[in-house]
């Protein structure tokens, strides 16, 4: 069975230690070198740059989110470990790990790191779709000429490189087809490297709860429960037709989905439509200050990604979910994009004023969509707000003193609610 080491990239053939360094870490797999499509993606990827940058750190647990009231961003495993999770809120956090090291999100950092991955990853293949700063698609189907290798060796290279050169890991999810690569590379985090080839896709996805599918959220499962599909067998059991009729768009999909077919092809050239943020409430919360200081952090959030990819947007859109699952959509056009945190926070704020008081919600979300580049952003002004610019101004400021000192180094006061 064709094989390879991981540590090394020694190529092998059934051997489960490698004859050459001693490494237990190889992975074996009949398809191992015929398949191209691949998902990688960071291993707790803020928390591990927070712990490069600080080794004292390296053996605790690290929470990276806001304040008490605020939510988790992500959790080092130390931290998974004890049972914390993206979303949380805080305080819940710190009561199950009560000695975690809280750090906020340091976004300008993150982007840079980001940047020097989907380096190396253009160095593989042309054909890199990323998702987030921290997980890409890549289609190295025919690299394998160019690169004297399979996509297989080259993708352990990849990884191998990001510990060295970057002090981040990752995990590797390799098939035939997208949806299958990013089953794949959730299957053994972290570093890991996980493979789904074409003869086994039936057999694996048989047993599999269908939550795997990317998109299956809270409000999906429970429309799909009460259909009685729970597993992808159960989905089996449904034609097209009936899936369809019942669930649209989403029936069609899961019909191909539950065969192991994915027809979407890696996209390069795919341009970015939209820069968002939410989070899904441990507790529904109808209480205005909490959810001020949510939508202000989310609008930062939002703020930070847009610049780091010198990005701007023209229009903003709040997204919220009511206890039932009912989901309240706004958005609203502004006469010239913008990145900046305070705009984008103000007309969200605007918009949530609007809705009134239909709480308790169960989600909260902001975003930024319509992008063009940051050049064209915040250009006119605001003629109803005389103290925007010099609100602008000191948001530059604040910046770049965040970059200098640390994202801790000046929050604003609706950063703690």
């Amino acid at each position: 069975m064709p094989g390879l080491c991981r540590d090394c990239l020694t190529p092998l053939t059934n051997e489960r230690r490698c004859p050459v360094c001693g490494s237990p870490r190889v992975k074996l797999h009949p398809e191992l070198f015929d398949l191209s499509i691949a998902h990688m993606d960071c291993d707790a990827f803020y928390a591990s740059v927070e712990k490069r940058d600080n080794p004292e750190l390296a053996d605790k647990p690290v929470v990276i989110g806001g304040g008490k009231r605020g939510v988790v961003s992500t959790a080092c495993y130390v931290a998974r470990i004890r049972g914390v999770r993206s979303a949380m809120p805080m305080f819940k956090a710190l009561q199950l790990c009560p000695d975690a090291v809280v750090i906020k999100p340091r976004m300008s950092v993150y982007a840079e790191v980001s940047r020097h991955i989907r380096a190396m990853m253009d160095e593989l293949t042309p054909v890199v779709e990323p998702l987030s700063l921290d997980e890409a698609f890549m289609d190295l189907s025919g690299t394998e000429r160019l690169h004297g290798a399979p996509p297989a060796v080259m993708l352990a290279r990849l990884v191998k490189r990001m510990k060295e050169e970057l002090g981040v890991t990752g995990s590797i999810g390799l098939s035939h087809n997208k949806f299958l690569a990013k089953v794949a590379s959730d299957l053994d985090k972290p570093r890991g490297f996980s493979v789904i080839g074409k003869a086994e896709t039936a057999t694996f996805l048989n047993d599999k709860p269908v939550r795997l599918i990317w998109g299956i959220g809270p409000a999906a499962q429970e429309s799909l429960d009460r259909a009685g599909i729970r597993t992808f067998n159960d989905l089996l059991r449904w034609d097209q037709e009936a899936l369809t009729e019942r669930f649209g768009a989403m029936g069609y999909r899961l019909w191909h989905l539950a065969r192991g077919q994915d027809k979407r092809r890696v996209s390069a050239h795919e341009p970015m439509k939209s820069i968002s943020n939410e989070t899904t409430f441990f507790e529904d919360t109808a209480n205005p200050e909490i959810l001020d200081g949510h939508l202000w952090r989310m609008a930062l959030k939002v703020s930070d990604r847009a610049k780091a990819k010198d990005l701007a947007g023209r229009v903003v859109t709040l997204k919220l979910k009511k206890a039932n699952h009912k989901t309240l959509t706004r958005r609203v056009s502004l006469r010239d994009a913008t990145q900046i945190a305070d705009r984008i926070y103000r007309t969200a704020k605007g918009l949530f004023d609007q809705v009134g008081d239909q709480g308790p919600y169960r989600l909260l979300g902001c975003g930024l969509s319509d992008l063009c580049s940051a050049g064209q952003a915040d250009i006119s002004g605001d003629l109803l707000d005389p103290g925007a610019a010099r609100r602008s101004q000191a948001e530059r400021a604040t910046d770049e003193i965040r970059q200098r000192f640390g994202s801790d180094a000046i929050v604003k006061g609706r950063a703690l609610r």
